[in-house]
């Protein structure tokens, strides 16, 4: 009796210090798998996710959804097993979602950031599609730059060179089109008078040829309507053109779902340039499952989305903010919208 007790004591040791193990040693992966879903033209928690106060709104309905992509850390083996076995998840090297030079708050807090930035990003990119009053201020002033003493921050820049100027990179191909000594001509206003101050160009420093004005502009909306983005506990850049398109939808007539659940992801610049993202994988399967069946797809994600497409949704490529409003009227007039094949 004691050698058959002592032969299944041997047999569940092994099975005990696994499970032991298995249950508590965590693993050096993350799991990465589709996340919540939010319709941009709808409302989370009675509060609107896009808000446009100040202006009269164009009713909208149906679905211009954004997707996320859900991250589970500190997984124990078992855990990390069966996110792999599921086929919904994903697992990656920890320091992929959380660098080893940063601390779990960090990332999150550059996170908040980005969706912050992509919010203003949204906004500008959609004033400037529907035409709308765009300014350009002076953010910042390099202290020993050409420009120092000359230009403010607050002021805002109308023309360049007798160039007129509405966006950030317009004023840098101005200046650069000239060379370093060059005396240029800027307008702007300051205080509610509009002046005009000649600058002598700098050398740029990564670019000696080329002029350097030394001052740092940033776009403003220039409308006297506000919009305000309520979605909280949300990171990366990856909502910007979903959060354009709400804003296009609703200061212009009609409908840009036409009456379909339209889901996507994408960066956007604020002339309107839609970039790739993260996760496309995840973010399909959360969009499918949410009931979308078309997906905007930015242009530099479609060969991993061809692979990871859900059965019943539609892909359509997208470059820029114009492109996916032009891609959903093509589909709500029977017309031919670029696709990923």
């Amino acid at each position: 009796m004691n050698r058959r007790i002592a032969t299944l004591v041997a047999a569940l040791v092994p099975v005990v210090v696994l499970g032991v193990t298995g249950s508590v040693v965590t693993v050096p992966f993350a799991a990465l798998g589709p996340g919540p879903t939010y319709n941009t033209l709808g409302d989370v928690d009675g509060v609107p996710v896009v808000q446009i106060d100040g202006t009269d709104v164009d009713p909208t309905a149906g679905h211009l959804n954004m997707t996320t992509v859900a991250v589970r850390d500190q997984l124990n083996l078992f855990e990390a097993i069966g996110f792999w076995a599921s086929g919904r998840q994903g697992l990656v090297p920890r320091e992929e979602v959380y660098p080893p030079d940063k601390s779990k708050e960090e990332v999150q807090e550059g996170n908040q950031a980005d969706f912050e930035e992509s919010e203003s990003s949204a906004e500008l990119a959609a004033l400037h599609h529907l035409d709308l009053p765009v300014s350009l201020a002076v953010a910042s002033v390099a202290e020993d730059g050409p420009a120092a003493g000359v230009l403010n921050v607050g002021d805002t820049l109308v023309s360049v060179g007798g160039s007129p100027v509405a966006t950030a990179s317009a004023v840098r191909e101005a200046v650069s089109a000239r060379a370093p000594g060059d005396s240029l001509d800027i307008e702007y206003v300051r205080d509610g008078t509009t002046q005009t101050s000649a600058v002598v160009l700098g050398a740029r420093p990564d670019d000696a040829s080329k002029g350097y004005l030394g001052v740092t502009p940033e776009e403003q909306p220039g409308v006297p309507f506000e919009v305000k983005f309520n979605l909280a506990d949300v990171g990366g850049p990856s909502a910007g053109l979903m959060f354009s398109l709400a804003v296009v939808d609703k200061l212009s007539p009609g409908e840009l779902s036409n009456g379909e659940f339209v889901a996507g992801t994408g960066t956007i610049d604020a002339d309107g340039t839609v970039g790739p993202i993260g996760g496309i994988p995840y973010k399909l399967i959360a969009a499918r499952e949410a009931g979308a069946t078309t997906f905007l797809v930015p242009d530099a994600n479609c060969g991993e989305a061809q692979q990871n497409v859900p059965d019943g949704l539609r892909l359509v490529r997208v470059e820029s903010l114009d492109s996916a409003v032009g891609a959903l009227q093509a589909i709500g007039s029977g017309a031919d919208a670029p696709s990923c094949s």
